[in-house]
């Protein structure tokens, strides 16, 4: 991904809510299921790390990252965006 892409892709998470939230937990299979249906739906979501979570929210949204074939388009304090173009059904047009 190219940081043009990049830049679109944080300009468009901008204003999303966060939908996944990892507590004391981390990172279940359930939040993982609950991210690849979101990613399938929306290709772009937003994620937020609380306070009591075990690990950093870089090392959060890339491991979430990694269990669902996504990218991390940029993580901001606690808060992480993941990005996964839908193969079928595209929704975003990244530029060149």
């Amino acid at each position: 991904m190219t940081s043009k892409q990049r830049a679109y892709l944080r300009g468009l998470a901008n204003p999303l809510e966060p939908i996944l939230h990892a507590g004391k937990g981390g990172v279940s299979p359930a939040m993982i299921k609950q991210a690849e249906d979101a990613l399938t739906a929306r290709e772009l979501i937003k994620g937020k790390v609380l306070e009591t979570a075990p690990a950093a929210a870089r090392e959060t949204g890339e491991e979430i990252a990694a269990a669902v074939g996504a990218e991390v388009v940029q993580v901001i304090g606690r808060t992480f965006v993941l990005y996964r173009a839908n193969p079928e059904e595209p929704v975003i047009r990244l530029p060149k």
